[in-house]
């Protein structure tokens, strides 16, 4: 066996940006079926962000086979949780898989187990195959990223490979609701580890990796007013419904495509009866940056206008919330993503890099916080229709070059062969 081994690893060394390594490639094609059986799994458990049942069993089920793969692993309670509007009391606990290994270089691979859907939901779209796709609710974003590591990991350790340092999965909880418990850990193990592997799905449109996410904040405005009858006396009240409408308009076109600044109003509520001159009036923006500097412009350039109102009787707040830093990319996580292209290739296939965020916002961001190391986003299966009742899919063809792709950059990394 141990030749077996040392012959393997002679032949990754050879091939890197070559043929593809067989004993790999038999690994990832075996794999194929039995991911498919723990998508099935995943995505039975109904686990969305506040469904405190059903993630305490999808993160026992997890831990269970982290823990069939020879890991070290502890359900983590949530700490020093970062409380925004939304923040729900009860957050899920995470699940840290560890595996030690007889090499220096200390990897992390994060994905995360809760979903956007609400209890009962399964039942629209339950697990199944129909030729190339495999639907499921939250199959696409983001159980097949825990069932790429779990299925990558069962790979190395039928090669016998375990020339890493350490091996960290981190399963959280709360992506779908900005990792408020989740994202201090995140960060410090972003700094501890040499390089970051992030499960997201990648594009059905194309295949490829991330260097950027987007970060995403949120604008709320609260306005105060005063209430009367709005068909004998509309003159004693103040309408916040009024200043709410002012205050959107004026803020409208802060939006800057030159820097990928954007600020969309998508939420108001006001007012309690037809006949009532509206005392209270809200409404909430959505803010995406590719900078973790334009957060100021945008918090500062809110606070300025909403100083020119037009009703001065009306009481104007604001709350500005920073939910999630953007991802910038780095030359480390550019050279990372570069060998990750030449590993593909020995399986004739191109893979994407996207330097510039397309608008979303993951958690590698937190990854990257504190570092300079490689952290690279979409190492996850194809997807489509993340956080749709009708359509969420994967594309079951990419599961073999995924799981090869993963194998090769872990043992890489590992053996010093990755920038």
């Amino acid at each position: 066996m141990r030749l077996f081994i040392a012959l393997v690893l002679m032949v990754v060394a050879a091939c890197a940006g070559a043929e593809p390594v067989d004993a790999v490639l038999q690994q990832a094609r075996a794999n194929k079926e039995p991911l498919l059986a723990t998508l099935k799994d995943l995505v039975s458990v109904e686990s969305g962000s506040r469904d405190s049942e059903g993630l305490s069993k999808l993160a026992a089920l997890i831990a269970a086979r982290f823990r069939q793969l020879g890991a070290e692993v502890e359900l983590v309670e949530p700490a020093n949780i970062y409380k925004m509007e939304d923040t729900p009391a009860s957050i899920g606990k995470m699940v840290r898989a560890t595996f030690k290994g007889s090499g220096k270089k200390k990897l992390l691979l994060i994905a995360h187990m809760d979903t956007v859907y609400l209890r009962g939901m399964l039942a629209r779209q339950p697990f199944r195959v129909d030729g190339e796709r495999a639907y499921g609710l939250g199959i696409a974003d983001d159980k097949q990223g825990i069932a790429v590591i779990l299925h990558m990991i069962a790979m190395l350790k039928s090669l016998g490979f375990a020339e890493y340092g350490t091996l960290t999965a981190l399963i959280n909880a709360d992506e779908e609701i900005s990792s408020p418990g989740s994202r201090s850990l995140i960060a410090r193990l972003g700094k501890e580890h040499d390089a970051t592997l992030s499960f997201e799905s990648s594009r059905v449109e194309a295949d490829k990796l991330a260097l950027a996410t987007a970060g995403i904040a949120s604008v709320v405005l609260r306005v105060q007013g005063k209430a009367s009858h709005a068909g004998s006396s509309p003159e004693r009240g103040v309408n916040a419904l009024y200043e709410l409408s002012h205050q959107i308009l004026q803020m409208r076109d802060l939006s800057d495509r030159s820097t990928g600044v954007k600020m969309n109003w998508t939420v108001a509520r006001a007012g309690t009866n037809r006949n009532v001159i509206p005392e209270l009036a809200e409404a909430t923006a959505d803010v995406r940056v590719l900078r973790v500097a334009d957060y100021d412009g945008v918090e500062r350039a809110v606070r300025e206008r909403i100083k020119k109102q037009l009703i001065p009787e009306a009481k104007v707040e604001m709350l500005f919330e920073r939910r999630r830093p953007p991802l910038e990319a780095s030359s480390a996580s550019a050279a990372m993503a570069k060998h990750a292209q030449s590993i593909y290739r020995e399986l004739g296939m191109e893979l994407v890099v996207d330097t510039v965020a397309e608008g979303g916002g993951t958690d590698a961001a937190f990854a990257a916080l504190e570092t300079k190391n490689a952290v690279v986003e979409r190492f996850g299966l194809r997807g489509y229709g993340a956080h749709s009742t009708e359509d969420e899919y994967v594309l079951v063809s990419s599961i073999e070059p995924r799981l090869y792709l993963l194998a090769r950059m872990i043992m890489d990394i590992s053996q010093g062969n990755s920038p």
